[in-house]
């Protein structure tokens, strides 16, 4: 894995203190701020399955059907809520206890005391990384649309409990 750049550019998000995840906890982020620490990966945005006895979750390449997958991000972010009523809403009190929150999720990362990866587009100063390390779920998905809960045990994913570039 490449060495961590000392020089944290924030190009893709100029209108933000540098470095402000390191100085600040997720609580005392603006809303600005905490938007930002979202990757763009759509990792979260994916149908999970959870062991019922063991707890243990299971992710699926299964895209909530808001989730454009150009763009990764939510098709109608404003309204989700309305729509989908299973969508979580991240709160920073809550990440902690959020276990399906992949690995690689910033927020979570964060939450844990650890640092941003290389690939975070506010370390590397564009959205396009999260794309281009593989951390994001563009090209390797499919649409919940017509699926049954029962359709979901065939699309079982492994990747998505991977950190990009820990491997």
């Amino acid at each position: 894995m490449a060495a961590k750049s000392s020089v944290i550019v924030n190009a893709s998000k100029p209108d933000l203190e540098p470095e402000f995840w390191k100085k600040k906890s997720l609580s005392q982020m603006s809303e600005k701020e905490w938007e930002a620490v979202c990757d763009g990966c759509g990792r979260c945005c994916l149908n999970k399955l959870e062991d019922w006895d063991t707890g243990e979750i299971h992710y699926t390449n299964i895209a909530c059907s808001l989730f454009d997958e150009k763009t990764c991000r939510c098709g109608d972010y404003a309204n989700r809520f309305a729509i989908v009523p299973d969508c979580v809403k991240l709160e920073p009190g809550d990440v902690g206890s959020l276990h399906w929150l992949p690995p690689s999720c910033g927020y979570r990362l964060l939450d844990e005391g650890k640092d941003l990866p290389d690939w975070h587009p506010l370390i590397s100063g564009t959205p396009e990384t999260v794309h281009t390390s593989g951390a994001s779920v563009r090209g390797k998905i499919v649409s919940e649309e017509g699926m049954t809960v029962e359709d979901y045990e065939d699309h079982l994913v492994d990747w998505v409990s991977k950190v990009p570039g820990a491997e």
